[in-house]
């Protein structure tokens, strides 16, 4: 972009009132404008026509919609200062660009912000403070472009040296390696985000293959995004191999729990042994699976307590997966009945009632069995199937005890208990006289 101090336009636009000039430019200006507004908004209309298997496209142009009025405008008005530039004076249309420009970039930035740090569709107050403050940054640069004071400042900034070791470093050198740093990554971290979105809308893959692929991308991209930003700050990265091995001696002694739980995730991930919505019991904990972290995964309970499981117990323990293959889980309930009850027909009877109850599976067959002969009478099982293990197991055996007990009372079946006879012996004792 070329250099325009305020004045200087200023003056060029004062030389042009009263021609035909200024009134070209005002038209150029007016119909950039009138341009960029009509092609967002008929872009806009045809992708909200999209079929929703370019779920991909149609939400990208969506979220995008805010960022492309001025990106169209921009490319207009820069063809326009080419056009018209030939023939005259531009210099509304130099005015005018930079500060189409600054307000592009804020808008481009805001949306590569909420990308990449916003998940569940709630911005924090923490990027809406992180978002003003680059919004003043930007229009402070723009400020200091009209003023003139960009290249003071710049020649000052890199006059002051700070010692860095055995070499000297500018402030200057040291602030565009920041920010080069937190370009790459945002850039990173935006582009993993895309991966991401593009990878939970493909249907025919699995859920945990999906986060596999996600966590690496994220991760490959990070670190891409530091070592290209390290070389355009001018740091050898051979210099790297110290610290690497540094940071393997650290992580072979004191960190073999953390990594061996961040392994594990992976292993996890890639096995498909557990996915999200799966009942599990691991050690003394049961629940239904609701993250899959790379250290850690969360289950809910029953009672709505979330406990965190490292992944290494899930890797080196025994895990019981309700729902690994199939969700349809079998409990029994037993009870014993006098010997004089009819059972042929209280077999089939209770296979019915325990099959009326709700959450009882209708898809595989409720049964009743003669256990055994037992000291108080026949010893019976009922065995029914439920598909929904993550809605508690208690509730379900609950009512299909409610409804057997209600059976047993209808027909009058007897439901003995324990009797016991004592007997206690006096000893008699003889005397003499």
């Amino acid at each position: 972009m070329e250099t325009q101090s305020l004045t200087r336009l200023i003056a060029e636009i004062s030389t042009d009132l009263g021609t035909i000039g200024l009134l070209f430019q005002l038209l150029a200006l007016s119909t950039c404008f009138v341009l960029a507004w009509f092609l967002s908004r008929s872009i806009q209309r045809f992708f909200a026509k999209v079929d929703h298997t370019s779920g991909v496209i149609k939400i990208g142009v969506e979220s995008f919609s805010r960022v492309l009025w001025p990106l169209l405008a921009l490319v207009f008005l820069f063809l326009a200062k080419l056009i018209i530039g030939r023939y005259q004076h531009t210099g509304l249309l130099k005015l005018f660009f930079p500060i189409l420009g600054s307000f592009a970039l804020i808008r481009f930035s805001f949306y590569v912000f909420r990308r990449a740090f916003v998940r569940d569709g709630t911005v924090g107050n923490t990027l809406q403070i992180f978002e003003k403050i680059f919004a003043a940054l930007v229009w402070l640069g723009l400020v200091l472009h009209f003023t003139g004071m960009w290249e003071e400042i710049s020649l000052a900034l890199e006059e002051v040296v700070l010692p860095l070791g055995k070499s000297k470093v500018s402030l200057l050198a040291i602030l565009q390696g920041i920010a080069s740093v937190a370009l790459t990554v945002i850039l990173a971290l935006w582009v993993s985000a895309m991966l991401e979105a593009r990878l939970m809308l493909i249907p025919s893959m699995h859920s945990s293959l999906k986060v596999v692929l996600s966590r690496l991308g994220r991760a490959i991209f990070i670190l891409m995004a530091i070592l290209v930003s390290l070389s355009l700050v001018g740091i050898d990265l051979t210099v790297l191999s110290v610290f690497g091995g540094a940071l393997g001696v650290g992580l072979g002694l004191g960190l073999q729990r953390i990594t061996s739980s961040y392994v594990s995730g992976f292993i996890i991930l890639f096995d498909r042994s557990l996915s999200i919505g799966d009942m599990i019991t691991v050690d003394k904990f049961s629940g239904c699976v609701t993250q899959i972290n790379t250290r850690y995964t969360v289950l809910k309970g029953l009672d709505g307590v979330e406990s965190i499981i490292p992944n290494e117990m899930l890797v080196s323990n025994p895990v019981q997966n309700l729902s690994l293959t199939d969700r349809a889980v079998v409990l029994t309930t037993d009870f014993t009945v006098a010997y004089d009850t009819d059972l042929d027909s209280l077999l089939l009877a209770l296979m019915e009632v325990a099959a009326s109850v709700p959450r009882v599976s209708k898809n595989i067959e409720t049964s009743a069995y003669l256990l055994r002969f037992g000291a108080d009478g026949f010893e019976v099982r009922v065995g029914f199937w439920i598909e929904d293990p993550e809605n508690g197991r208690t509730n379900v055996i609950s009512g299909v005890n409610r409804a057997i007990w209600t059976l047993l009372k209808e027909r009058g079946v007897e439901l003995p208990y324990p009797q016991r006879e004592i007997t206690v012996f006096q000893a008699q004792t003889k005397t003499q006289t």
